[in-house]
């Protein structure tokens, strides 16, 4: 049986309670690392959300803290058929100014699906010129990450250029329960397959983020240097195969 619905309501995103919340983690000390820019401009108009961001936000020692500048997670989690498949589908535009050219990795729009019951990470990233598909099982901070006779930790990026540049693509990800498998499809076709996930996935938390993925140097983060990224995301139709 097929059933949908619409992530969206990007009319309430600044209330932190009804569909949307700032996303991040919390810290040893008891205070709670926020993924949100002091200066990003924020519009819904015509149902879409539009995030402007100069880059500021960084964090010396902690990766994950250090990836996402400003970041939306769902209020709600999205749960996974028993057996069956969902898949999330949204048009992302993402354009930047002060980026290195040709680093998707130096500031771009995303669409990540996070399980914090497992640590798995299903993703979209997308630049100027480029795209990747993120596949990943991650120890995100206060996230119990089950053993495994396999590699426990992981993440695979796929990056590929054939999108429209700086234009708004369709980007989907379905995951099937029962086969173990994940799908992502760019503008209607197939351009990646996952086998045999190591591990039963059972929820997502739907974020929408702007993000840098720039590894940690021993002197600490070198991810912003002027960068602004524009993210604009369309709602999200979830459909459900039990």
């Amino acid at each position: 049986m097929s059933r949908e619905h619409i992530l969206g309501d990007f009319h309430n995103i600044l209330s932190d309670k009804d569909v949307w919340k700032i996303g991040g983690f919390p810290l040893q000390d008891g205070s709670f690392w926020n993924y949100r820019e002091p200066n990003a401009v924020v519009i819904v108009r015509n149902g879409i959300l539009y995030v402007r961001a100069p880059l500021s936000r960084k964090h010396d020692h902690v990766q994950f803290l250090d990836n996402a500048k400003h970041m939306y997670y769902s209020v709600d989690a999205v749960q996974v058929p028993e057996a069956g498949e969902v898949s999330f589908e949204l048009q992302i535009r993402s354009r930047t100014t002060g980026t290195a050219a040709h680093d998707l990795y130096d500031g771009f729009v995303s669409l990540n699906l996070l399980d914090f019951t497992t640590g798995a990470a299903l993703d979209f990233f997308v630049g100027n010129d480029t795209y990747a598909s993120v596949y990943g099982i991650l120890p995100f901070p206060g996230v119990e990450v089950p053993e495994s006779d396999k590699t426990r930790f992981f993440c695979i990026f796929k990056e590929e250029t054939d999108f429209q540049p700086r234009e708004f693509n369709t980007y989907r990800i379905t995951y099937h329960r029962g086969n173990d498998e994940v799908i992502f499809a760019v503008n209607g076709v197939e351009v990646r397959r996952e086998r045999q996930v190591p591990i039963k996935l059972n929820q997502f938390t739907v974020a929408l983020g702007i993000m840098t993925e720039k590894d940690l140097t021993p002197e600490g983060s070198v991810s912003v240097h002027g960068q602004t990224v524009i993210a604009e995301w369309t709602p999200i139709k979830v459909t459900y195969q039990d």
